[in-house]
């Protein structure tokens, strides 16, 4: 029997199903999905009629029940509604689908970079193709047009590509707007047909210095008066990556470690930095010179921009960036030092791959880890073992 639906009742989770309103020919259907729908059901020629009014909330109780009086009007006038097929719920499409995927996901994003890669990605090579189609007309066919142009040309594009679509289109069969097999799905589907991409894809490596250059990089960095080198020459003794010193803040500070939080971390999990004596003599030139702000590195109280380092860098060693710094250092603790890879690894924030050995490493391995920093800043201010371009400069001169 029909009953009085409230904004109150429906708003709550409800058991898959059909709920009458006291509306005539009124009622919302729930899926199994939990997602919920307006239908409009009436009989045209002894045959039941289901007319979709829209998605709950998108179309409000007062919508669906003026729009179903509008109707019931007309069938009492004898202007019955007609439409093919026994029940039409409306179907998302992909474009609309996609950006609500993008919002309700934006949260758990460490960025809006990231959230802005999503965006342009899809928007550059999805939504030609399946932009306008419902979710549940996208089929193996449709995906393999958006990445076979760009599959050997741009793999590393496409293969993210692939996975946001993946992810997109599973989310739309949770919510029961498709079925069956994930069009986008690479294991026992796509790799049937595309190339896997490590076979294609070429490996770009971040152009790096090496490491026997560092004293002079850090030396020409000493003559500049500026931010800009306060942070390069701090990134370079910390092996940081760019976004964790721009961002980085006095209230990380913690004596002599600095201490990331998991929010600005590529692996979402908070990391310790052991300061060396270099380290705290750059924190008090920015603190004396920059006056207060909340960033360490900062311009007008806004943290210092990504380029910033990148610029200066290319002025000093042409060819050579910021992230690349973190290579040298690597390159540096297995040639000329006997600290562990693992060591060097963790001091890198890397993650161990090894899940046995990662399920039983509960330290961070700190103290051991000041020591090989301690060495790393012992070796790039000596110039007896950073010759490379001292060699190249007395040669020309020669």
């Amino acid at each position: 029997m029909p009953s009085q639906l409230t904004h109150a009742t429906i708003s709550r989770s409800m058991k898959p199903g059909r709920y009458f309103d006291t509306t005539p020919h009124l009622h919302l259907l729930v899926r199994p999905s939990g997602a919920k729908y307006w239908i409009f059901r009436y009989v045209d020629n002894r045959k039941r009629r289901d007319l979709s009014l829209g998605p709950y909330p998108e179309v409000s109780l007062a919508q669906a029940r003026t729009q179903a009086s509008e109707w019931n009007i007309k069938l009492a006038r004898g202007e019955l509604i007609r439409f093919v097929g026994p029940e039409t719920v409306r179907v998302p499409t992909f474009r609309e689908f996609a950006s609500q995927y993008v919002a309700q996901h934006r949260a758990e994003w460490r960025n809006d970079k990231h959230a802005s890669q999503w965006d342009n990605t899809l928007e550059a090579y999805a939504f030609a193709v399946i932009g306008d189609l419902p979710l549940n007309q996208i089929d193996t066919s449709h995906i393999l047009r958006i990445l076979q142009p760009i599959w050997t040309k741009k793999t590393e594009t496409a293969t993210r590509l692939r996975g946001r679509m993946e992810r997109i289109l599973a989310a739309a069969t949770t919510v029961g707007h498709r079925n069956g097999v994930n069009p986008a799905s690479w294991r026992g589907h796509l790799d049937t047909v595309l190339a896997r991409p490590s076979r294609i894809r070429m490996v770009k490596h971040h152009p790096a210095a090496h490491h026997k250059e560092m004293y002079q990089i850090v030396m020409a960095l000493r003559g500049k008066t500026c931010v800009s080198a306060w942070a390069l020459e701090f990134l370079i003794h910390t092996a940081a990556r760019t976004n964790e010193v721009t961002g980085a803040k006095w209230s990380e500070i913690q004596g002599d470690v600095w201490v990331i939080p998991a929010n600005r971390m590529k692996v979402s999990k908070e990391h310790r930095v052991p300061l060396t004596l270099r380290c705290i003599e750059l924190l008090a030139i920015a603190r004396h010179h920059q006056g207060q702000s909340e960033f360490i590195f900062h311009r007008d109280g806004r943290p210092l921009s990504n380029m910033a380092m990148s610029s200066l860098l290319a002025g000093i060693r042409p060819g050579c960036t910021v992230h690349g710094f973190r290579s040298t250092f690597r390159d540096w603790a297995s040639e000329e030092t006997n600290h562990s890879g693992e060591l060097a690894e963790m001091a890198l924030a890397h993650t161990i791959r090894n899940r046995v050995e990662a399920a039983y490493r509960r330290g961070d391995l700190l103290q051991r880890r000041r020591v090989l920093m301690e060495d790393w800043a012992e070796y790039i201010n000596s110039a007896s073992v950073n010759n490379i371009s001292t060699f190249k400069l007395q040669r020309e001169a020669a």
